[in-house]
C-alpha cells in the first residue's frame, strides 16, 4: 500500500497542472439604467428579528407543537458520552481508499505554496444534511481557516425555497420567480451546478447576494427571446445583458474591490430569465460550495441537463467532489445493492467526465431509525444496503469512501444521537452540535491522510535530490 501511494504521489507531482477560469464577454443590450432596485421587496434567506405580536384572540386555538419526550438526565449523559467515544474512535476508522484524494491534496499544497493560481473549489452535493449547511458550514470554516478565505463560491440564486440558506452569505429575492429543480416537481432539468433554477417572464422581478468578496459571476440561461437584465453592484448600476441567443449555459462576471458588496440582477422586460445562481469569490484561498437538495437521492443528478452541467462544473473547475446521500433511499424498497451500485457508478462516470481532473469522496448515509407501531422505534435495514452498495461504487470507480454510519458508532446509533441532543425527535436529521461534530469528523479524518501525503511527498523528494545522475546510472547497471 505504502508503494502505491508513493508511486500516487510521484505521479500527481508530475501531471497536476492548475486550470485557470477564464471570463466570458457578456453583451450590453441598452445603456445602464440610473433606476436602482436598491427599494424592492426582497424575501430573504436569513430570518428578521422577531417582532412582538399582539395577544392572540380567545376565539383562535392554540397551534399545537409536537414535543420529543423528555430524556433523564442520567440517560442523556450517558447516550453524550457514547456519541463523543464513538466519534473520537471513529478516528480509527480510516478513510477508506484515501489514495483517491491524492490530486486534490497535491492542489492544497501548491496552494499553499504560492504556486496555484485562484481559490481551490469544492463542490458539496448531498440532501438535506447537506441543505442545512450546518455540517457543510463547520467544513468551510475548517478549511478556510487552515488554507485561506475564498469566499462563499456558487450559492443558488435567490431564496429558491422557504428554508435555504448559506451560513455565509444572505441572499433574497422578489416575489415572481419559479422554482425548478425541487424534488417532486417535474421540469426539463435544466438547472445549473446546484440542481435548481429561478425563472421569471416578468419585468422588474430581482434577486441579490450579500457576500465579502472581490469578483463576482452570474450563472444564467441563454435562450430565444430572453429578457433583459440590469445589474447592480451597491445599488449603483454596472451594466444591462441580454440573455437572449443559442440555448445553453452562460455567465457574466462582475469585477470589484474586495470587501462587502450587495450584487443584484433585475429583469427590464417580459422576456424569459433564468437564473441558477451566484459565485463570489476571492483571489486566494478555498470555497466550501453546499449543493443540497431537501429530499434529494443520489439519482436525482441524472436527471440534470448534461450540457448545462457539464458547462457550469467545467466553470468552477472543483478540486474535489463530495458525494452526501443516502438518507432518503434508506425508505425506498425498489432499490437492491446491485442496482444501486449501478446508479451510483453512473453517477461517479457521469461527475468524472465533467470535472476529470477532481478527486471525488463519497460519504455513506447516516444511521436512521422509524417508528414503528406497537414496537417502538427500529432501525432502517434498508441503510446498510445502500451504504455497501455506495461503498462498492466508489472503490471501484477510484473515490475515497467515509462512513458516517460507521463514525455515529453503527446500527441503532441514532437512537444515542437523539437522546444526547446530537439528533432531532425526527431520528433522522441532526441538531447543529450534531452536524457542527460530524463536519470536525470529516475534516480530522481527511486532514490525517493529508499530514500523511505531506511526508510521502517531502521524502519522495528529498530521496529525488539526494540521488546523483551518476549513482541512477550505476544502479540501473546493476
Amino acid at each position: 500500500m505504502k508503494r502505491v501511494i508513493q508511486f500516487c504521489v510521484a505521479l500527481a507531482i508530475a501531471t497536476a497542472v492548475a486550470f485557470g477560469v477564464q471570463p466570458a464577454k457578456s453583451s450590453a443590450a441598452k445603456a445602464p439604467s440610473k433606476k436602482s432596485s436598491a427599494k424592492k421587496k426582497y424575501v430573504s434567506n436569513t430570518r428578521k428579528p422577531p417582532v412582538k405580536k399582539a395577544k392572540a384572540s380567545a376565539k383562535k386555538a392554540p397551534v399545537k407543537t409536537v414535543k420529543a419526550p423528555p430524556v433523564p438526565a442520567k440517560v442523556r449523559a450517558e447516550a453524550h458520552d457514547y456519541v463523543f467515544e464513538n466519534v473520537a474512535n471513529g478516528a480509527d476508522i480510516p478513510v477508506e481508499n484515501s489514495a483517491a484524494l491524492i490530486p486534490f491534496f497535491e492542489q492544497l499544497y501548491r496552494h499553499q505554496r504560492g504556486e496555484v493560481a485562484g481559490a481551490v473549489h469544492i463542490l458539496h452535493y448531498g440532501d438535506s444534511h447537506t441543505a442545512a449547511d450546518e455540517w457543510t458550514g463547520d467544513l468551510r470554516t475548517h478549511f478556510q481557516e487552515k488554507f485561506g478565505d475564498g469566499g462563499s463560491g456558487f450559492s443558488l440564486a435567490g431564496r429558491p425555497w422557504n428554508s435555504y440558506r448559506r451560513m455565509d452569505v444572505r441572499s433574497g429575492s422578489t416575489r415572481g420567480w419559479h422554482t425548478d429543480g425541487l424534488v417532486g416537481r417535474a421540469g426539463d432539468g435544466v438547472y445549473g451546478l446546484g440542481g435548481v433554477s429561478l425563472s421569471t417572464a416578468s419585468a422588474h422581478e430581482a434577486i441579490y447576494l450579500d457576500a465579502n468578496a472581490a469578483e463576482f459571476e452570474l450563472f444564467y440561461y441563454q435562450q430565444p427571446g430572453g429578457g433583459t437584465l440590469q445589474i447592480y453592484d451597491n445599488g449603483m448600476p454596472t451594466e444591462q445583458i441580454s440573455t437572449d441567443g443559442e440555448a445553453g449555459p452562460a455567465y457574466y462576471r462582475l469585477e470589484a474591490i474586495p470587501g462587502m458588496h450587495r450584487v443584484e440582477a433585475e429583469t427590464l422586460d417580459r422576456g424569459p430569465v433564468r437564473l441558477f445562481g451566484w459565485v463570489a469569490e476571492n483571489t486566494t484561498g478555498v470555497t466550501y460550495e453546499e449543493l443540497g437538495i431537501n429530499g434529494a437521492e443520489a439519482s436525482i443528478i441524472l436527471g440534470w441537463n448534461e450540457e448545462t452541467l457539464r458547462s457550469n462544473i467545467e466553470r468552477r473547475n472543483p478540486a474535489l467532489i463530495v458525494l452526501a446521500y443516502g438518507t432518503n433511499e434508506a425508505g425506498r424498497k425498489d432499490w437492491t445493492l446491485e442496482s444501486y451500485r449501478e446508479m451510483y457508478s453512473n453517477l461517479i462516470a457521469r461527475l468524472r467526465a465533467d470535472a476529470p481532473t477532481a478527486a471525488i469522496l463519497v460519504v455513506g448515509p447516516a444511521d436512521r431509525t422509524q417508528k414503528v407501531r406497537k414496537i417502538g422505534w427500529q432501525t432502517m435495514e434498508k441503510i446498510e444496503v445502500i451504504a455497501e452498495a455506495q461503498r462498492q461504487a466508489a472503490l471501484a470507480n477510484g473515490c475515497a469512501f467515509w462512513d458516517l454510519r460507521a463514525k455515529m458508532g453503527g446500527k441503532g446509533s441514532m437512537l444515542k444521537w437523539v437522546a444526547a441532543g446530537m439528533a432531532q425527535a425526527d431520528h433522522v436529521h441532526f441538531t447543529g452540535p450534531g452536524y457542527r461534530m460530524i463536519g470536525d469528523a470529516v475534516f480530522r479524518d481527511v486532514m490525517s491522510q493529508y499530514d500523511i501525503f505531506l511526508q510521502a511527498r517531502t521524502a519522495i523528494v528529498a530521496n529525488a535530490e539526494s540521488t546523483t545522475p551518476s549513482d541512477a546510472t550505476a544502479a540501473g547497471n546493476q
